[in-house]
C-alpha cells in the first residue's frame, strides 16, 4: 500500500502534473507585461505570444491566425458552441446536432442554447460510440434536411469517462456532403480536451470549423485553454471588449500561460507514439486483473479508446464509497468527469449508453499518464479487490 507522502495519482484525464518545460518556460516570461502595449515592454510580450502560437499552430496543422488562447477548455468549448449558434441563427439555422455523450462543457451548453430557443437533434448512441453512421446511412435527404437547419454540430474526439474515441470525421465528412449538395456549410466543432496531446491532431486535415483543447490535459498549466477557429465560418463573439484573440476571445492574454502551453505541447508531441504504446499495455494488464479479480465488474472502456482510459464499474457499490476507501488506500481516482462540482450521481454518459443506473452508480475512472509506471499499476491491482468488497459491503445508499 502507498506510504502516505507516496500516494498513487490515476486521474490524469482530470489534470495530469505540469511538465517541467512547461514550468520553466512560465517562470521564465513570468515578467512580461501586457502584449497589447505599443512600447518596447509590450512588444517584447507580444513577440513571445506569437511564438507560442507559432509553435502551437505548427504542432496542431493550422494556421497561427486561428489559435485562440484563452482560459480552459471550457470556455473554448463555449465559445465555440454558443458563436457558432449564433452566427447560425442569425442565417436561418436553429439544429444544433450533438450526442448524449458529451463532455458537460459542451452538454450544458446546448441545454443553454435550446433554453433559449433552438432546437436539438441528438444522434443515437451505439455501445460507447455516437452512432454518425446510422444518422448518415438513413435516407440522405432527411439527412440533410436537418443539417440544412443546422446552426452547429458537434462531437467530442474522445469521451472523458469511458476514453471511447468518436468518429468525428464521419460528421465532419456528413457535414460535408451536405454542403456540396445544398450550398450550406455546416460548422462542426470538436471537443478535442481528452485528444490534444495524447493523438495525432491536424486541424486542417480533420477539416472541422473549431477545435477546443486545454493545457493541463498534457502537462501544461491550468486555466490556459486552445481555441482552434477557421476564418469562415467563424464563431460570433461571445464575450465583448477590447478585440484580442481576432475578437473571438478578447481580454488580455497570459503570456507565460501561452509559452508554457507551448513547451508542454511540443515535447508531449514528441512522446506520443512511445508513450501510448507505454500506456496501453498498462492497461491492458489493469483491465484483465480487474476482470479477473472482482465478481460481475462492468468494463465501460471500449478497444478502440485513448491509451489511458480504465472506466469501470463494480456493481452493488457506490462509486463514491470506492473513491473515498481508494483514497485512504493511497490512490487517487474519480468517477467520471472531474467538472461536475464534486457531486457523485450517476454518468449522464453512461446512461446515454444504456448503461443502467444501479451499474452506473458503482463506476470508476482511472486514468494513467506519464507518471504511472508499472508498480502503480501492481499495486492497484493487489489493493482493489478488497476495496471493492468493502465497498460492496457498506452497500447502495
Amino acid at each position: 500500500m502507498p506510504s502516505a507522502d507516496n500516494r498513487i495519482y490515476l486521474d490524469h484525464a482530470a489534470t495530469t502534473p505540469m511538465r517541467q518545460v512547461a514550468i520553466d518556460a512560465f517562470v521564465e516570461h513570468a515578467h512580461l507585461l501586457n502584449p497589447g502595449g505599443q512600447y518596447a515592454s509590450g512588444r517584447a510580450a507580444r513577440r513571445v505570444l506569437e511564438t507560442a502560437r507559432e509553435t502551437v499552430a505548427q504542432l496542431l496543422g493550422c494556421e497561427p491566425i486561428e489559435v485562440i488562447f484563452c482560459a480552459s477548455g471550457t470556455e473554448a468549448d463555449n465559445l465555440a458552441m454558443t458563436g457558432l449558434a449564433r452566427a447560425g441563427l442569425a442565417a436561418g439555422r436553429d439544429t444544433i446536432v450533438s450526442s448524449g455523450l458529451e463532455h458537460p462543457a459542451v452538454a450544458k451548453t446546448v441545454e443553454d442554447l435550446t433554453g433559449r430557443g433552438m432546437r436539438s437533434h441528438a444522434l443515437d448512441v451505439v455501445g460507447a460510440v455516437a452512432d454518425v453512421a446510422g444518422f448518415a446511412s438513413s435516407e440522405r435527404d432527411r439527412d440533410f434536411a436537418t443539417l440544412r437547419h443546422t446552426a452547429v454540430a458537434t462531437l467530442q474526439w474522445a469521451n472523458n469517462e469511458t476514453g471511447a474515441k468518436q468518429p468525428v470525421g464521419e460528421l465532419i465528412q456528413l457535414a460535408a456532403d451536405c454542403g456540396q449538395a445544398t450550398g450550406i456549410t455546416v460548422p462542426v466543432h470538436v471537443d478535442a480536451v481528452q485528444a490534444v496531446g495524447h493523438e495525432h491532431v491536424n486541424f486542417h486535415q480533420l477539416g472541422c470549423t473549431t477545435l477546443a483543447a486545454s493545457g493541463h490535459k498534457f502537462g501544461g498549466p491550468r486555466a490556459m485553454g486552445l481555441l482552434l477557429a477557421r476564418r469562415s465560418p467563424a464563431p460570433q463573439p461571445v464575450l465583448l471588449g477590447g478585440g484580442q484573440e481576432r475578437g473571438i476571445r478578447p481580454g488580455t492574454v497570459n503570456v507565460a500561460g501561452a509559452a508554457a502551453l507551448a513547451a508542454a505541447l511540443t515535447e508531449a508531441r514528441q512522446d506520443i507514439d512511445a508513450e501510448n504504446q507505454r500506456l496501453s499495455a498498462l492497461r491492458g494488464r489493469l483491465i484483465a486483473a480487474i476482470q479477473a479479480d472482482i465478481p460481475d465488474v462492468v468494463v465501460h472502456t471500449p478497444e478502440n479508446a485513448l491509451a489511458g482510459h480504465v472506466h469501470v464499474s463494480i456493481p452493488g457499490a457506490e462509486g463514491d464509497s470506492l473513491i473515498m476507501l481508494l483514497d485512504m488506500a493511497g490512490f487517487e481516482a474519480s468517477t467520471g468527469s472531474a467538472c461536475a462540482s464534486g457531486v457523485n450521481r450517476a454518468s449522464e454518459v453512461l446512461l446515454s449508453m444504456g448503461v443502467p443506473t444501479d451499474i452506473a452508480r458503482g463506476a470508476i475512472r482511472f486514468t494513467l499518464g506519464r507518471t504511472t509506471c508499472a508498480d502503480d499499476v501492481e499495486a492497484l491491482i493487489r489493493a482493489l479487490p478488497g476495496i471493492a468488497a468493502q465497498a460492496r459491503s457498506a452497500g447502495m445508499a
